[in-house]
């Protein structure tokens, strides 16, 4: 039923609540109301410990698990999109300047870049293709519940079900792949990452992207730029 305004009811309750902060994955309660189907609110993020747990929540005896971890360790090593972890393949991971990198990766909008690959994620990654046999081609492949592994990719339903499955047990049951993606940032930056060098490795046409990634906002008091070397002698 429409209000003389035009308007349904339902929708003018909506525009009249408050905007809810984005959630730090870190600090945020598990409770019962989080299970109830809800949908996910944006910009979580999960701390260094949180993060190094759900990597390693897989069992690293299985097939299944060893794929498993992989993706997780790229998504939360690399930050890379759930669709550009589904169009990897192994010509993709090349070594550049003596460290290995996944190399000339079409993102969002066609943009080309080159990620680093960290070591550990590299040797995670390795443990995956050994057990499956890859020896061309995408790097991620369907495995069976016997341990078969089958097919000639994954699709991001795959990387969607192995994030919310893994991401249940560790009890952050909202958790979506992008949500991985943004606790790469937060971690890098955390760690002393530059910015744009943050923003290479995402693939952020613009820096103001990142900043939102980061939770991170410009300071005045103690800029960046109040002492730089060239200021006069005191």
């Amino acid at each position: 039923m429409q209000t003389s305004t035009g308007s349904f009811p339902s929708t003018k309750v909506r525009r009249n609540q408050p905007l809810k902060k984005a959630p730090n994955w870190s600090t945020r309660k598990t409770s019962r109301k989080a299970d109830s189907g809800q949908s996910l609110p944006r910009q979580g993020w999960l701390t260094a410990a949180q993060a190094r747990t759900l990597w390693q929540l897989p069992n690293a005896e299985t097939v299944k698990g060893k794929r498993d971890r992989a993706i997780l360790s790229i998504l939360l090593g690399c930050g890379l999109r759930r669709r550009e972890l589904t169009e990897l393949t192994l010509d993709h991971l090349q070594q550049r300047e003596d460290h290995w990198a996944v190399v000339d990766l079409i993102g969002k909008a066609g943009h080309i870049r080159t990620v680093p690959v960290p070591d550990w994620v590299k040797q995670i990654t390795d443990e995956w293709v050994v057990a499956a046999g890859v020896g061309s081609g995408r790097l991620f492949r369907c495995v069976s519940r016997l341990g078969t592994v089958w097919g000639e990719g994954i699709t991001e339903k795959v990387v969607w079900h192995v994030v919310k499955e893994f991401a249940a047990k560790l009890g952050v049951p909202k958790l979506a792949p992008h949500d991985l993606r943004r606790s790469c940032a937060r971690l890098c930056h955390t760690a002393g990452g530059e910015l744009e060098q943050i923003q290479f490795l995402l693939g952020h046409v613009s820096v103001q992207t990142t900043e939102k990634y980061l939770g991170c906002k410009q300071r005045l008091r103690g800029a960046v730029n109040d002492r730089i070397g060239i200021e006069p002698a005191p």
